[in-house]
C-alpha cells in the first residue's frame, strides 16, 4: 500500500456522517476516561469508608493540585492531536510519525521539569488551597508518591491523542481502561488488605499510570508505523509547531485547575465537610459526564483532518454537531443523576448536613449546567485545530479569573456554601456564549485567512522571533 493510500485510509473523517464519526469517537473516547474517573470515584468511596472526614478533604487538596498537572498533559496531548490530525489530513503520512515521535519526545522532557517544580512546592500548592494540619500532611504525602508519574501520564495521553489522531479512538479506549482496571483491582488489596489507606490508593494510581503508557504506545507501534529515529533536526523543525499549540493550550488547561483551586479554597470557608461534599462532586463530574470531557479531544481530530483536507463546510457542521451531541448528553445525564439521589447518598454515607446538600444540588437541577462546559470544550478543539490557540487560552482564563471569581464571592454571600457551585456555573454560561461567538467568527473566516497546510502559521512565526532575539 503507497503513501497515499495510506494516508486516504487514516484521514476517516474526511467522508461519512459527522455525528455519526462524533458520536463513535466520543463514546469510546469517554468509556476510556470513565474508566479511570470510575476508580477515582470508588477511591473516594474507599476513603469515605475509612470514616474519617480528614481522609476525604486531604483527597478533595490533592485532586485540586493533581488536576493542574494532569491539564498540563491534556494541553501537550491536544498539541500532539491537531499536528498530527491536520498532516493525515493532509495526505503527508511521514510527516505526521514525524511529528508523533517528537510530541512525545517533548512531552516527557516538559513533564518531568514541571512534575520536578510542583513536587518540590506541595506543601505550599496544598496550604494555598485552604489545607492545615494533619489534612495539609496527608494531602501532601498522597501527591509525593503521583507527581513523579506524571511523564507516564503524558505518555499515555499523547500516545491516546496519536491514535485518535489516525481516527482509532478504540485502542485509545482500551489504553485507559487498562489503566482503570489495574487500579480498580489493587485499590482494595492496597488500600483495605495491606491497610496502606491513601498510599494505597496513591501507589495504585501510580502502576495505573504505567500501564496507561505501555497500552497507548503499543498500537502505535504495531499499527501505525512505530516511530521515527529522533535526530536534533527533525527535532528542531518540530519545535516551534509543537509550542506554537502547545504554549497556549497548557496555559488554557492550567486555567481550570486554578480557577477550581480557587473554587476549592472558597469552600474551605465552610469547613471540612464542605470540602469533602465538593471533592464527591469533583468525582462524580466526570463520571457522569465522561463523555462530555471526551467531546474535545474527539472532535479535534475530525476538526482537524477536514480543516487539512480544505473541506471547511464538514469543518462548520462538525462543530454545530457537536453542540447537537452535548445538548443531548447533558439533559440524559442529568436526568440519571436526579433519579440515583437515594443511591448516592447510601454510597456515601451522607447524613444531612452542609456535604449532603452540595451534593444533591449538583444531582440535579446545577448539572444541566454543564451544557455551557461543554460548548466551551467544542469551541476549544475548534480554536486549537484551525489556527487559533490563543483563543482558547483567552476563554479559559476569563471563565475561570472572570467567570469564577466574582460570581463565587457573590453567590457564596448570598446562598453560602451551595452559592460557591451555582456561582461556578453561572460564571461559565457566560463565558460559553463568549467562546461559541468567537468560534463563529473562526468558522466564518475559515479557509480565507490561511492555506490548510499553514494552520498555525502566525503562531511559529511568533516563536521563531523570540528565538532569535534570545
Amino acid at each position: 500500500m503507497n503513501d497515499s493510500t495510506t494516508a486516504e485510509a487514516q484521514a476517516k473523517f474526511t467522508k461519512g456522517s459527522l455525528f455519526g464519526h462524533i458520536s463513535v469517537m466520543s463514546l469510546t473516547a469517554s468509556i476510556g476516561l470513565m474508566a479511570v474517573f470510575l476508580v477515582d470515584f470508588v477511591d473516594m468511596i474507599f476513603i469515605s469508608m475509612l470514616g474519617k472526614a480528614e481522609l476525604a478533604a486531604a483527597v478533595g487538596y490533592a485532586g485540586a493540585i493533581l488536576f493542574f498537572t494532569t491539564s498540563f498533559g491534556i494541553g501537550m496531548a491536544i498539541a500532539a492531536g491537531a499536528l498530527v490530525a491536520r498532516a493525515l489530513g493532509a495526505g503527508e503520512v511521514e510527516e505526521a510519525r514525524r511529528r508523533a515521535t517528537n510530541s512525545l519526545i517533548y512531552g516527557v522532557i516538559f513533564g518531568a521539569i514541571f512534575a520536578g517544580v510542583v513536587w518540590f512546592n506541595l506543601a505550599f500548592l496544598a496550604s494555598l488551597l485552604g489545607a492545615t494540619g494533619d489534612t495539609l500532611d496527608l494531602a501532601v504525602h498522597y501527591l509525593q508518591i503521583i507527581v513523579p508519574s506524571l511523564p507516564f501520564l503524558m505518555i499515555g495521553m499523547i500516545g491516546g491523542a496519536i491514535l485518535r489522531a489516525h481516527g482509532d479512538a478504540r485502542r485509545a479506549m482500551m489504553a485507559t481502561i487498562w489503566g482503570g482496571l489495574i487500579n480498580a483491582v489493587l485499590d482494595p488489596i492496597l488500600i483495605f488488605g495491606l491497610d496502606l489507606e491513601l498510599t494505597g490508593a496513591a501507589l495504585a494510581s501510580v502502576c495505573a499510570r504505567i500501564a496507561i503508557a505501555i497500552t497507548a504506545l503499543l498500537p502505535l507501534i504495531r499499527h501505525y508505523g512505530g516511530f521515527d529515529k529522533p535526530t536534533p533536526n527533525s527535532l528542531t523543525i518540530d519545535l516551534r509547531p509543537i509550542l506554537a499549540i502547545a504554549v497556549p493550550a497548557v496555559l488554557t488547561q492550567l486555567a481550570t485547575p486554578i480557577g477550581q483551586a480557587y473554587v476549592t479554597r472558597a469552600m474551605a470557608e465552610y469547613g471540612e465537610e464542605a470540602v469533602a461534599g465538593m471533592a464527591i462532586v469533583a468525582r462524580m463530574t466526570p463520571v457522569g459526564f465522561g463523555i462530555i470531557f471526551a467531546l474535545s479531544g474527539a472532535i479535534g481530530p475530525i476538526i482537524g483532518q477536514n480543516a487539512g483536507a480544505g473541506l471547511n463546510d464538514r469543518v462548520r457542521n462538525a462543530f454545530r454537531e457537536g453542540l447537537l451531541f452535548t445538548g443531548i448528553v447533558v439533559i440524559v445525564v442529568s436526568g440519571l443523576f436526579f433519579l440515583a439521589r437515594p443511591g448516592i447518598q447510601w454510597l456515601f454515607q451522607l447524613e444531612d448536613g452542609i456535604a449532603l446538600t452540595i451534593v444533591f444540588l449538583f444531582a440535579g437541577p446545577l448539572s444541566l449546567m454543564f451544557f455551557f462546559n461543554g460548548v466551551i470544550f467544542v469551541a476549544n478543539a475548534a480554536f486549537n485545530n484551525l489556527g487559533h490557540p490563543f483563543y482558547s487560552t483567552i476563554v479559559n482564563w476569563g471563565r475561570h479569573t472572570l467567570g469564577t471569581i466574582p460570581f463565587v464571592l457573590v453567590g457564596a454571600a448570598w446562598f453560602g456554601a451551595p452559592g460557591v457551585l451555582i456561582g461556578q456555573y453561572l460564571g461559565g454560561a457566560v463565558f460559553a456564549l463568549v467562546a461559541f461567538l468567537l468560534a463563529r467568527r473562526v468558522l466564518a473566516n475559515q479557509g480565507r485567512e490561511t492555506k490548510p497546510a499553514e494552520p498555525f502559521a502566525r503562531q511559529a512565526r511568533l516563536f521563531s522571533l523570540l528565538h532569535h532575539r534570545r
